[in-house]
This record gives C-alpha cells, sequence and structure tokens, in this order.
C-alpha cells in the first residue's frame, strides 16, 4: 500500500516537474527569450531551468506538437523559426477563427459579458505597453491585460472548438507582436483601437465589430511587414539584443 502510494507520489511530482519545465520553456518561446530559429540544447535548459533531462525532453515534445519547437533530425529541437509568408497566413486564419467567435458571442453575450469586456478594456488602457526596466521588451503585465481583453471578447462563444483553435492562434500570434515592440513608432493609438472594437461589440454591430478586430490584428503585422529587410521574407530580428538569454 505504502509502495502504491510511494509510486503515485512520484508520478505525480514527475508530471509537476514537466509542466513547470513546459511553461518556462513555453514562456521563454513566447517572448522570444528563445529567438525563433535557435537551436535547443536539453542539457543548458535543464542547466539554466533546473529541470531534469527527462522533464526538458517532454516538455518539449509538447511544445513541438503545438507548434512552437520544430524537431530537427540532425540537430535535435529548435525554437520554431518564423517569416513574412507564416505571419500573413497566421493573421487571416486567426481573423478568421477571432471574428466567428466574436460574431457568436455578440449573438449570446449577456450584462455579465458585457461588464467583462468593460473592465478588462479599462485595465488594458492603463496598464503601459512597455516594460519600464526594459523599454524596448513588451510589459508582461500589458501582455496579461491584452490576453485578458481578446478572451473576454469572445467569452460568450458556445463553441469549444472554435474557442480552443482561436486560444492557440493567439499563442502562436504573441510570438510576432513581442517583436513589434522596438518597430512602434508611438503613432498607433492602441487605446483608440482596442475602444473602437469594445464599442461595435456592445452596440451588437457584428460586421463592425468584426471588420476592426481585422483591422487590429492586421496593423500589428504591419510592424514587421513594413520592418522586414531579408529578401527571402525572413522578419527582421536584428532589434533583439539579448538572443542568448
Amino acid at each position: 500500500m505504502h509502495f502504491v502510494a510511494a509510486m503515485e507520489t512520484g508520478m505525480t511530482k514527475k508530471l509537476s516537474l514537466t509542466e513547470q519545465a513546459y511553461r518556462r520553456l513555453r514562456d521563454n518561446l513566447l517572448t522570444c527569450r528563445l529567438v525563433p530559429g535557435e537551436r535547443i540544447n536539453i542539457k543548458d535548459v535543464s542547466d539554466n531551468l533546473g529541470f531534469s533531462l527527462g522533464a526538458v525532453r517532454e516538455a518539449l515534445s509538447r511544445l513541438t506538437s503545438e507548434g512552437f519547437v520544430v524537431l530537427d533530425d540532425a540537430r535535435g529541437f529548435r525554437a520554431a523559426p518564423i517569416s513574412i509568408a507564416d505571419l500573413t497566413d497566421l493573421v487571416m486564419v486567426r481573423s478568421d477563427i477571432e471574428g466567428q467567435c466574436l460574431r457568436r458571442a455578440i449573438e449570446r453575450g449577456g450584462l455579465d459579458w458585457e461588464s467583462t469586456i468593460v473592465s478588462a478594456a479599462h485595465r488594458l488602457s492603463k496598464t503601459p505597453t512597455r516594460d519600464p526596466d526594459m523599454p524596448e521588451r513588451l510589459n508582461e503585465d500589458y501582455a496579461e491585460a491584452h490576453g485578458d481583453f481578446h478572451h473576454a471578447l469572445v467569452d460568450a462563444c458556445d463553441s469549444p472548438w472554435l474557442l480552443r483553435m482561436r486560444e492557440w492562434l493567439y499563442a502562436q500570434s504573441e510570438r510576432y507582436r513581442y517583436l513589434t515592440v522596438p518597430l512602434a513608432t508611438g503613432e498607433r493609438d492602441l487605446v483608440h483601437e482596442h475602444a473602437e472594437i469594445v464599442e461595435a461589440t456592445l452596440a451588437r454591430d457584428a460586421d463592425r465589430a468584426v471588420a476592426l478586430l481585422r483591422s487590429h490584428l492586421e496593423a500589428t503585422a504591419r510592424l514587421l511587414i513594413d520592418g522586414q529587410t531579408d529578401p527571402a521574407g525572413e522578419a527582421n530580428l536584428r532589434f533583439l539584443d539579448d538572443k542568448a538569454a
């Protein structure tokens, strides 16, 4: 009996460590601390993050299935590369899926849903976009508030499959959004963009809300597309000064 309990405790601990390794690696990938295309050395990750080799391998396998990591037969794992072509396709698909979610939410959402949107938009508008200590990087609090805002918009959608796809596409988009921060000139009024989406959503004007959402997503992508320098279509990564982080 004690042997079985010990085994169960050991399995729970192993799963917990794997989950921790997964979350740390995923965060590093989303924030581009692990630069797109960069080789991931399992031993180095294990040493730096303090997780076992097995936990890191399991985490990387999971991240591979989610598209954040790719398997290179010759060199093991590496952070999934990015490109203008991939970004363009991603924005198109995300706009379609998130637009469908928003339409269904507008049709079915009630007063609580509306209140959550207003609250999320207010918090987002009051949160600085850039990290106060590292202005070239996105503020983590803003990233969280931004995610909560987009989630609130579609929260009343009644399709679990659409919401799952939207969540995955949103996560994929985050890598690109983090890279736009050094390219932002300050000319863009994000607070106004978000407020317009909220206004159309609360007015139950689905066509306008979806159009504004698409325009909002495309504007973010345009920062990277306009900033590309590689004729092959690879995004410019020279502004990342901590590629080895």
